[in-house]
């Protein structure tokens, strides 16, 4: 296909998952190697699924996903039901050097899935099965399988689970590609560090697809495909089909064994504390306590660990910040509510009304014993993207390996004060704890010493506020981190961003000018090797997107 590395193809989404390797491998190498791992071979043609052509009363709603900022108009969407479908179509869109993208849940938040480019999309929303691989011994799960219905499969049948998001709606595929971090990561680490297996079609050399399953096996050739989907990202190596599951050291355990199994029971606590009730004075103890107790409680032995939190700073114009915490131990989170409110002169109040993800907990102003899964369900319940039809998203992150400095704290209460958007809001969430035994490059997901995470978000209606409110984002973000040039440097009080909080700002050197690229932000020093597997799987860049590995 001599055109195929000028024309390229776009292909990026959830389901889209990067590679990685240790050492060097060439293309040549890649394409010498058998088609599956250790444990594979070639399975039944499966199931395959319809073309939606733009005259199907489908079309429409299949056009965008959770940020109706950006639209796609293909020749079909083609919905995906096998792995042997995926490499059919995919196989199809090369011959015909289409442009492709990629979708399993559709919440990835920037135009990878949807944008004017797009010919034809792939479509794994139906792929969504969760059970138990008798001939791996290891969990499987399929890409379109949303969080709950994973979290309520595994915790029914096995009393287990997996230490992912809150959000319910979350596709499996994009979310465990780019590392996968919930409420249970403190305590039990990424979702990838589970991860013993993963099926994907890659489009190899020469235009000829073919499907593999790479293992963390020491002996599989593919070791290095299954070390990518710990945190590589979307969009750079292939389509998700299918991902395995077991906590390594399990391997001759039973099922009920051989992943987490979450606290019988968690005490939950939930408080709003108005903005009637800040000022500038408060609003940074508050933020600085947060910060200090994470800081203290986030090494991988820490009796913290059991604690997690979901703090949503709300704008002024919002009316409130809403703090939820939840642990297995009721101590520590008495503890850390005092240390939070500690030197505020906050009263806090019921929480009455939904805010982000959050739903309304006016019974857990006292912290109150709950079943896990009844708590799991409802941290996430509320989705403010998926009941607002017209909602268009501006996103941004950060990693923070240490407290605030002065400035951030002060720029956030500057911009969250002065906006009138009720719907921007600095979401803080707890991060550490088991999730920093790990090394930088045992997996893709590099960033495995910081304390919490920071997303930066906005939502608004109308498509006329575009230009308004993402440079009021850009200059929110922009203002926190100035004395690093604009961005959460790595290595100092903050450790770079988030992949699957993909911000193409960071690509653009208009916008980011602080001379530091967007591959360091999000991957750190495993940039180098993703790019050498993205030459041994695609050497022809037939997937790619703004924020993809570049061969």
């Amino acid at each position: 296909m001599p055109n195929l590395d000028r024309r390229g193809f776009l292909a990026a989404s959830a389901v889209a998952a990067g590679a990685g390797m240790a050492g060097p491998l060439t293309a040549t190498d890649a394409a010498a190697a058998p088609a599956r791992g250790p444990a594979g071979a070639p399975g039944p043609a499966g199931p395959a699924g319809p073309k939606i052509l733009p005259t199907d009363p489908r079309y429409p709603s299949l056009q965008t996903g959770i940020n109706r900022r950006h639209v796609a108009r293909p020749e079909y969407v083609k919905m995906i039901r096998s792995a042997r479908d995926a490499e059919d179509a995919l196989r199809e869109a090369i011959r015909g050097r289409k442009r492709i993208s990629v979708r399993s849940g559709g919440h990835c938040l920037a135009d990878f899935t949807c944008n004017p480019e797009v010919e034809v999309l792939l479509d794994f929303s139906e792929m969504t099965a969760v059970g138990y691989d008798e001939r791996r011994r290891a969990f499987h799960v399929e890409p379109g399988a949303h969080l709950m219905a994973v979290y309520e499969a595994l915790y029914k049948g096995w009393g287990v689970t997996l230490p992912g998001g809150v959000c319910h709606s979350v596709g499996a595929g994009g979310h465990i590609s780019g590392g996968g971090y919930g409420l249970l990561s403190r305590d039990f680490g990424l979702v990838v560090d589970h991860l013993y297996a993963v099926e994907v079609v890659v489009p190899g050399s020469g235009g000829r697809p073919r499907t593999v399953v790479a293992t963390r096996e020491p002996g599989d050739p593919h070791r290095e495909l299954w070390w990518a989907h710990t945190g590589g990202g979307g969009g750079n190596f292939g389509l998700v089909t299918r991902y395995w599951f077991r906590t390594p050291g399990t391997e001759h355990a039973p099922p009920e064994r051989q992943l987490p199994a979450p606290p019988a029971r968690l005490h939950a606590s939930a408080i709003d504390l108005p903005w009637a009730g800040l000022t500038e004075e408060r609003f940074v103890r508050l933020l600085k306590n947060y910060g200090d107790w994470h800081e203290h409680h986030s090494g991988p032995t820490s009796p913290g660990r059991h604690l997690s939190t979901l703090f949503n700073a709300n704008a002024r114009s919002f009316g409130s910040l809403t703090h939820y915490a939840q642990s297995s131990s009721r101590e520590t989170l008495d503890g850390y509510l005092a240390a939070l409110l500690r030197g505020t002169g906050l009263t806090p109040r019921p929480v009455e009304r939904p805010s982000g993800e959050l739903a309304a907990m006016p019974n857990l102003l006292t912290p109150r014993a709950l079943p896990w899964l009844d708590a799991a369900r409802m941290v996430g319940s509320p989705n403010p993207v998926w009941a607002n039809p017209l909602a268009r998203v501006g996103l941004k992150s950060a990693y923070h390996r240490r407290n605030f400095t002065d400035h951030q704290v002060k720029a956030a209460y500057r911009h969250l004060s002065g906006t009138d958007n009720p719907d921007t809001s600095m979401v803080l969430l707890s991060f550490g704890g088991a999730i920093n035994a790990h090394r930088e490059q045992d997996t893709a997901a590099a960033q495995r010493d910081s304390v919490f995470k920071v997303l930066y978000q906005a939502i608004w209606s109308d498509a006329k506020d575009d230009a308004k409110e993402t440079d009021r984002l850009r200059a929110f973000y922009a203002d926190v981190y100035a004395e690093t040039r604009g961005v959460p440097v790595t290595g100092g009080v903050t450790d770079g961003c988030y992949i699957n909080y993909p911000d193409t700002d960071l690509a653009d050197p208009a916008v980011n000018t602080s001379g530091v690229p967007w591959h360091e932000l999000f991957y750190k020093g495993n940039y180098e090797r993703l790019r050498a597997v993205k030459r041994a799987y695609d050497p022809h860049d037939v997937l790619r997107h703004k924020l993809s590995v570049a061969p």
